[in-house]
């Protein structure tokens, strides 16, 4: 994404592009529509049965999580909850941090955290219809030391 277009305040980075989300998932790049997606950028695409939505978020997370996933049950009933049209979604944030860990966190995200984000989608896709029937998420930090950590199931 251009840097006039990133409307982050200065000194902070992502550390992943929609391209590299986008490649791990095995989406090509002419697959994607832009889609609005509430206080980042979003990039919606279809693949198989169920979308992927990533949201670049403009603020740094306190936790320091930098990726998370999660998945959007149908969630059917009369008031609140989840519109329709996010039903059995899967939705992607990539948080910014400070510009100068982006390359070492870059790096440890593209070894490790991307994989693992590419292979639970595909056990959620194909995950039986208990698992599928509750809302689900795992998120991704990296330490000072470039260390990988992920925790799952935390409410956003």
């Amino acid at each position: 994404m251009p840097a006039r277009n990133r409307m982050l305040p200065r000194g902070l980075s992502w550390p992943l592009t929609s391209t590299d989300i986008r490649s791990v998932l095995g989406e090509g790049e002419g697959e994607a529509e832009g889609e609005g997606a509430g206080e980042g950028e979003g990039e919606g695409a279809r693949e198989g049965d169920a979308s992927v939505d990533v949201t670049f978020w403009w603020l740094a997370r306190g936790d320091g999580e930098l990726l998370a996933v999660e998945w959007l049950p149908e969630r059917r009933g009369n008031y609140g909850g989840t519109h329709p049209h996010l039903w059995e979604t899967f939705k992607i944030w990539v948080s910014p941090l400070p510009s100068a860990r982006r390359a070492a966190a870059r790096q440890a995200l593209r070894a490790e955290a991307l994989p693992a984000l590419a292979a639970w989608i595909a056990a959620a896709r194909n995950a039986p219809e208990g698992w599928r029937a509750a809302r689900h998420s795992r998120s991704w930090r990296v330490g000072d030391d470039g260390s990988v950590t992920w925790l799952d199931d935390r409410r956003r």
